[in-house]
Protein backbone atom coordinates (compact mmCIF):
# COMPACT_ATOMS: atom_id res chain seq x y z
CA UNK A 1 0.00 0.00 0.00
CA UNK A 2 1.28 3.56 -1.03
CA UNK A 3 2.90 5.50 1.97
CA UNK A 4 0.60 7.90 3.41
CA UNK A 5 3.33 10.45 4.40
CA UNK A 6 3.12 13.07 0.99
CA UNK A 7 -1.08 13.62 2.26
CA UNK A 8 -0.05 15.40 5.40
CA UNK A 9 2.78 17.54 3.77
CA UNK A 10 5.82 15.02 4.87
CA UNK A 11 6.88 13.75 1.29
CA UNK A 12 10.87 13.92 1.89
CA UNK A 13 10.01 11.82 5.12
CA UNK A 14 7.90 9.69 3.14
CA UNK A 15 10.32 8.83 0.51
CA UNK A 16 12.79 8.24 3.11
CA UNK A 17 10.52 5.89 4.87
CA UNK A 18 9.43 4.14 1.36
CA UNK A 19 13.29 3.77 0.34
CA UNK A 20 13.94 2.04 3.74
CA UNK A 21 11.32 -0.86 2.37
CA UNK A 22 12.67 -0.87 -0.87
CA UNK A 23 16.53 -1.03 0.67
CA UNK A 24 15.71 -3.87 3.44
CA UNK A 25 13.96 -5.63 0.16
CA UNK A 26 16.16 -5.24 -2.63
CA UNK A 27 19.22 -3.74 -1.51
CA UNK A 28 20.33 0.13 -1.72
CA UNK A 29 20.97 -0.64 -5.42
CA UNK A 30 18.33 -2.54 -6.00
CA UNK A 31 15.31 0.37 -6.50
CA UNK A 32 14.80 3.08 -8.84
CA UNK A 33 13.81 6.66 -7.96
CA UNK A 34 10.26 5.55 -9.71
CA UNK A 35 10.00 3.00 -7.21
CA UNK A 36 10.35 4.95 -4.17
CA UNK A 37 7.99 7.27 -5.82
CA UNK A 38 5.11 4.57 -6.38
CA UNK A 39 5.90 3.31 -2.82
CA UNK A 40 5.30 6.70 -1.23
CA UNK A 41 1.93 7.67 -3.56
CA UNK A 42 3.39 10.00 -5.37
CA UNK A 43 4.73 10.97 -9.17
CA UNK A 44 8.63 10.34 -10.01
CA UNK A 45 9.18 13.84 -10.85
CA UNK A 46 7.57 14.88 -6.92
CA UNK A 47 10.75 13.09 -6.05
CA UNK A 48 13.25 15.83 -7.29
CA UNK A 49 11.37 18.78 -5.36
CA UNK A 50 13.45 16.89 -2.58
CA UNK A 51 15.99 15.10 -4.10
CA UNK A 52 18.83 15.66 -6.75
CA UNK A 53 18.46 11.83 -7.51
CA UNK A 54 18.68 8.26 -6.16
CA UNK A 55 22.05 8.95 -3.91
CA UNK A 56 21.17 11.79 -2.63
CA UNK A 57 17.86 9.79 -0.93
CA UNK A 58 20.18 6.56 0.42
CA UNK A 59 22.44 9.72 1.41
CA UNK A 60 19.35 11.02 3.66
CA UNK A 61 18.80 7.14 4.87
CA UNK A 62 21.97 6.52 5.53
CA UNK A 63 22.31 10.33 7.78
CA UNK A 64 19.21 9.37 9.36
CA UNK A 65 20.67 5.90 10.23
CA UNK A 66 23.68 7.47 11.99
CA UNK A 67 21.69 9.70 13.84
CA UNK A 68 20.11 6.71 15.06
CA UNK A 69 22.77 4.81 15.77
CA UNK A 70 24.99 7.61 17.53
CA UNK A 71 21.38 8.07 20.18
CA UNK A 72 21.73 4.06 20.73
CA UNK A 73 25.40 4.14 21.31
CA UNK A 74 25.49 7.42 23.45
CA UNK A 75 22.53 5.67 25.60
CA UNK A 76 24.39 2.44 26.16
CA UNK A 77 28.10 4.22 27.04
CA UNK A 78 25.94 5.82 29.69
CA UNK A 79 29.07 8.03 30.52
CA UNK A 80 30.97 5.68 31.12
CA UNK A 81 28.45 3.60 34.23
CA UNK A 82 28.74 1.84 36.00
CA UNK A 83 31.94 0.97 34.90
CA UNK A 84 34.31 1.63 31.93
CA UNK A 85 34.69 -2.09 31.12
CA UNK A 86 30.96 -2.68 31.15
CA UNK A 87 29.96 0.94 28.93
CA UNK A 88 32.31 -0.37 26.33
CA UNK A 89 30.92 -3.45 26.45
CA UNK A 90 27.32 -2.13 26.21
CA UNK A 91 28.26 0.08 23.06
CA UNK A 92 29.45 -3.47 21.12
CA UNK A 93 25.85 -4.62 22.35
CA UNK A 94 24.60 -1.38 20.98
CA UNK A 95 25.87 -2.40 17.45
CA UNK A 96 24.46 -5.56 17.17
CA UNK A 97 21.27 -4.34 18.11
CA UNK A 98 20.96 -1.59 15.47
CA UNK A 99 21.94 -3.77 12.76
CA UNK A 100 18.60 -6.03 13.85
CA UNK A 101 16.51 -3.64 14.39
CA UNK A 102 17.16 -1.02 11.69
CA UNK A 103 18.43 -3.17 8.35
CA UNK A 104 17.22 -0.75 5.77
CA UNK A 105 19.43 1.77 7.54
CA UNK A 106 22.65 -0.40 8.10
CA UNK A 107 22.45 -1.34 4.61
CA UNK A 108 22.46 2.24 3.29
CA UNK A 109 25.00 3.31 5.92
CA UNK A 110 27.31 0.00 4.96
CA UNK A 111 26.26 -1.12 1.82
CA UNK A 112 25.55 1.83 -0.26
CA UNK A 113 29.22 2.76 -1.32
CA UNK A 114 28.67 6.27 -0.83
CA UNK A 115 31.65 8.16 0.29
CA UNK A 116 31.00 9.82 3.72
CA UNK A 117 32.98 12.73 2.64
CA UNK A 118 30.38 13.89 -0.14
CA UNK A 119 28.13 14.36 2.10
CA UNK A 120 28.67 17.35 5.05
CA UNK A 121 25.94 16.47 7.08
CA UNK A 122 26.04 12.26 6.81
CA UNK A 123 29.54 12.46 7.48
CA UNK A 124 28.90 14.49 10.82
CA UNK A 125 26.40 12.13 12.06
CA UNK A 126 28.82 9.10 11.04
CA UNK A 127 31.31 11.31 13.46
CA UNK A 128 29.13 11.13 16.29
CA UNK A 129 29.09 7.43 16.60
CA UNK A 130 33.18 7.12 16.22
CA UNK A 131 33.52 9.74 18.89
CA UNK A 132 31.16 7.44 21.22
CA UNK A 133 33.06 4.17 20.58
CA UNK A 134 36.42 6.34 20.96
CA UNK A 135 35.75 7.92 24.23
CA UNK A 136 34.50 4.76 25.68
CA UNK A 137 37.98 3.65 23.75
CA UNK A 138 40.14 6.00 26.11
CA UNK A 139 38.33 5.63 29.15
CA UNK A 140 39.05 2.09 29.27
CA UNK A 141 42.56 2.03 27.65
CA UNK A 142 43.79 4.78 30.85
CA UNK A 143 44.56 2.16 32.52
CA UNK A 144 47.18 1.22 30.04
CA UNK A 145 51.17 2.24 30.54
CA UNK A 146 51.07 4.87 28.04
CA UNK A 147 54.18 3.35 26.11
CA UNK A 148 51.58 0.65 25.55
CA UNK A 149 48.34 2.22 25.18
CA UNK A 150 47.33 2.28 21.53
CA UNK A 151 45.80 4.96 20.23
CA UNK A 152 41.90 5.32 21.10
CA UNK A 153 41.37 5.94 17.33
CA UNK A 154 42.58 2.53 16.48
CA UNK A 155 41.89 0.92 19.75
CA UNK A 156 37.83 1.54 18.66
CA UNK A 157 38.41 0.86 15.18
CA UNK A 158 39.51 -2.74 15.69
CA UNK A 159 36.33 -2.74 17.74
CA UNK A 160 33.95 -1.58 15.26
CA UNK A 161 35.78 -4.08 13.31
CA UNK A 162 34.68 -6.62 15.17
CA UNK A 163 31.58 -5.85 15.45
CA UNK A 164 30.39 -5.35 12.24
CA UNK A 165 32.09 -8.79 10.86
CA UNK A 166 29.84 -10.01 13.27
CA UNK A 167 26.95 -8.37 11.76
CA UNK A 168 28.09 -9.14 8.44
CA UNK A 169 28.57 -13.04 9.46
CA UNK A 170 26.58 -14.23 11.99
CA UNK A 171 23.04 -11.43 12.80
CA UNK A 172 21.93 -11.39 8.64
CA UNK A 173 21.07 -14.75 8.37
CA UNK A 174 24.04 -14.64 5.58
CA UNK A 175 24.57 -18.18 3.82
CA UNK A 176 27.43 -20.11 5.39
CA UNK A 177 27.61 -17.57 8.31
CA UNK A 178 26.43 -20.57 10.61
CA UNK A 179 28.03 -21.01 14.47
CA UNK A 180 26.53 -22.70 16.94
CA UNK A 181 27.08 -19.82 19.29
CA UNK A 182 24.41 -16.43 19.42
CA UNK A 183 26.58 -13.54 18.02
CA UNK A 184 26.15 -11.53 21.34
CA UNK A 185 28.43 -14.16 22.82
CA UNK A 186 30.87 -14.40 19.41
CA UNK A 187 31.06 -10.50 19.99
CA UNK A 188 31.79 -10.68 23.54
CA UNK A 189 34.01 -12.98 23.29
CA UNK A 190 36.07 -11.43 20.88
CA UNK A 191 36.59 -8.48 22.77
CA UNK A 192 37.36 -9.55 26.18
CA UNK A 193 39.80 -11.93 24.66
CA UNK A 194 40.89 -8.24 22.84
CA UNK A 195 41.16 -6.62 25.88
CA UNK A 196 43.35 -9.22 27.71
CA UNK A 197 45.30 -8.86 25.01
CA UNK A 198 45.75 -5.29 26.12
CA UNK A 199 46.12 -6.40 29.97
CA UNK A 200 42.91 -4.78 30.14
CA UNK A 201 41.20 -8.28 31.68
CA UNK A 202 43.38 -10.39 34.11
CA UNK A 203 43.79 -13.53 31.86
CA UNK A 204 42.14 -15.47 34.65
CA UNK A 205 38.65 -13.78 33.75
Amino acid sequence: MPKQGYHHGNLRQALVDAALDLIAEKSPQGFTLSEAAKAAGVTPAAVYRHFAGRDELIAEVARQGYTIFADLMEHAYNDGKPTALAAFEATGRAYLAFARRFPGHYMAMFESGLSLQSNAELAQAAGRCNAVLERAAASLSERIPPDRRPPAAMFSAHVWAMSHGVVELFARGNPGGRTPFPPEELLEAGIMIYLRGLGLIPMDQ
